[in-house]
């Protein structure tokens, strides 16, 4: 589907590449046939012949070999993260392609189909092995945004910060309102299935990232969590990089809004990071109404209403996502990227989420639907 107010807009001034405003993406695409649209198995396939095509690009398997993840190097600047991003979409549409496959974009299996395998390998069993029926249809897929940090104490104080934003930057990339057929009645049916694993949701405040470490290993120890890097929160410190990442995004339908997601993200954590220079510490939130934010959110995307965290009722779930921009808009406007994101949320309120154009398109049919959230060649 055109979406050019969210795709097309560009970033008029870029910022001086800056060490500290490192970020990065993963994202996860599902594998299906051209024309059927249901879930293929050969995305092994799909992987090799894109890490042929480019060999620097990160691509990498997922959960079930329906899936495929393609991952940004280290950008400094949105217009090397967007050059990114579509480089890794075009190569592995191609890759697909040549396989007679196709890439798609969306949280979660749209059409009817058989899901894939378990991926090749140790942790992959031990994950089948501990979750079972949880996993076995399980091919949901995120955008998943990493920021730069000094160390892990800070990730852990800046995760803290943003508590109030996670449900706001969820509804914003809603785009998984069917799964194998079946419209949901939710915006993002990925989250809802996320749920079923321990840990997921907004994490435990936690005050030290020697806290968050034992918090983690206490729940491996009792056999809920494969391993440390097993947690299913939405925000954490990376296992294995110097990054927050924030794991909270639907899949993206374009690089727009894959950028949106990003370049917001950047702002927030950059935004908690002057906060905590200031001083100032976080906001205490009960812990049962940050789930039910959590669950609003992915019930109605921007499509209805949120939960304010901070006062504690109801709103309107664009008006907080306009409140995030005004928190981070400081930061924004360093990086001299404050105008772009707001012509890029005018244009995602105007033309809906992808969980909003998703149902718009399959009203016309499921050969319009798989059209609507296809990666072709990099354009989406």
């Amino acid at each position: 589907m055109n979406t050019p107010a969210v795709e097309n807009a560009e970033p008029a001034v870029e910022q001086a590449p800056e060490p500290s405003r490192t970020f990065g993406v993963e994202e996860e695409f599902l594998v299906v046939g051209p024309e059927s649209g249901a879930p293929s198995g050969r995305g092994p396939a799909v992987l090799a012949a894109a890490a042929d095509l480019d060999p620097q690009h990160g691509f990498h398997p997922e959960l079930l070999t329906s899936q495929a993840e393609a991952a940004t190097g280290v950008c400094t600047s949105s217009a090397q993260l967007r050059g990114q991003l579509r480089s890794a979409r075009e190569r592995m549409s191609r890759a697909a392609q040549a396989e007679g496959l196709a890439l798609i974009s969306s949280g979660t299996p749209p059409l009817p189909g058989e899901p894939g395998a378990i991926s090749p390998g140790a942790r992959f069993n031990r994950i089948a092995e501990t979750y079972r029926a949880v996993v076995t249809d399980y091919q949901a897929c995120g955008c998943h945004v990493h920021v730069g940090v000094p160390d892990r104490e800070q990730a852990v104080a800046v995760i803290n910060h943003l508590h109030p934003w996670l449900p706001s930057l969820l509804a914003m990339s809603a785009n998984s309102p069917f799964h194998l057929g079946t419209d949901t009645g939710y915006a993002s049916w990925r989250l809802v299935q996320q749920t079923r694993f321990p840990g997921s949701g907004i994490p435990p405040r936690f005050r030290s990232a020697s806290e968050h470490d034992e918090h983690v290993a206490r729940l491996v120890e009792c056999g809920v969590l494969v391993d440390e890097a097993m947690s299913f929160w939405l925000a954490r410190p990376s296992p294995h990089l110097p990054t927050v990442e924030l794991r909270v995004a639907d899949a993206a339908t374009t690089v727009g809004e894959a950028l949106l997601q990003a370049v917001v993200t950047r702002a927030l954590v950059r935004t908690a990071q002057r906060e905590l220079d200031a001083g100032r510490e976080a906001p205490e939130i009960d812990p049962r109404l940050e789930q039910a934010a959590v669950w609003t959110a992915a019930r109605h995307g921007l499509d209805g209403p949120g939960i304010d965290l901070v006062a504690r009722r109801r709103a309107r779930s664009a008006e907080l996502v306009h409140r995030m921009i005004r928190w981070a808009a400081t930061e924004l406007e360093e990086t001299r990227e404050l105008a772009t994101v707001r012509k890029l949320v005018a244009g995602l309120l105007h033309c809906g989420t992808g969980a909003r154009r998703q149902r718009a398109a399959a009203a016309r049919g499921d050969r319009a639907l798989l059209a609507a959230i296809r990666v072709e060649g990099g354009v989406r």
